[in-house]
């Protein structure tokens, strides 16, 4: 499992039938992505669904 799994921007694409993310990286970024010179992505979200049940409490 990669960190990308447990993202919000990580999502099913009926289209193309496999998992993509939604972040939009400029060319830089994808050099970084691409080569592994980046370990952490700057867009990870936690995919947290109960977040907004702990906030309302």
């Amino acid at each position: 499992m990669s960190i990308c799994d447990a993202c919000v921007n990580y999502v099913y694409d009926d289209d193309w039938e496999c998992n993509v993310c939604l972040v939009n990286l400029d060319e830089d970024e994808m050099y970084r992505f691409l080569t592994d010179t980046q370990r952490e992505c700057p867009y990870f979200c936690a995919d947290d669904e109960y977040g907004v049940v702990r906030h309302q409490m």
